[in-house]
């Protein structure tokens, strides 16, 4: 028996340094464990941001497309309205020419009856 005991001492005494790092393997793992989970928490917030901030973005992107949409028409409706403008200075110079071609008619006639009538 004393030699049994001697080699369960040997044999514990043998096992004393694997025990101790299999005890620091386990703390190592328990701090890993602990960083993870936070690191997690921290992660969770990260995306939830990056969620708020994907959702603005959509929001923004959508309101830059109708935006574009508002400033085509409205570019359309310019160049409508300068076409137009185009076309009434147009009228206005033909009537104003005819007025003036009318208006020297007008006078002509009106000095060849003041001559007839003065004759």
């Amino acid at each position: 028996m004393a030699k049994e005991s001697g080699k369960e001492n040997n044999l514990e005494e043998t096992l004393k340094p694997f025990h101790r790092r299999a005890s620091e393997a386990q703390d190592r793992l328990l701090r890993l464990e602990a960083a993870l989970a936070s690191k997690d928490a921290g992660n969770e917030g990260h995306m939830r941001t990056i969620s708020e901030l994907q959702s603005k973005l959509e929001d923004v992107n959508t309101q830059l497309v109708l935006e574009r949409q508002k400033g085509e028409k409205l570019a359309l409706e310019n160049f409508k309205l300068q076409y137009r403008i185009v076309h009434l200075v147009r009228a206005i110079r033909e009537a104003d020419l005819k007025t003036a071609h009318d208006s020297e008619a007008t006078s002509e006639t009106i000095s060849s009856l003041e001559n007839l009538n003065l004759r």
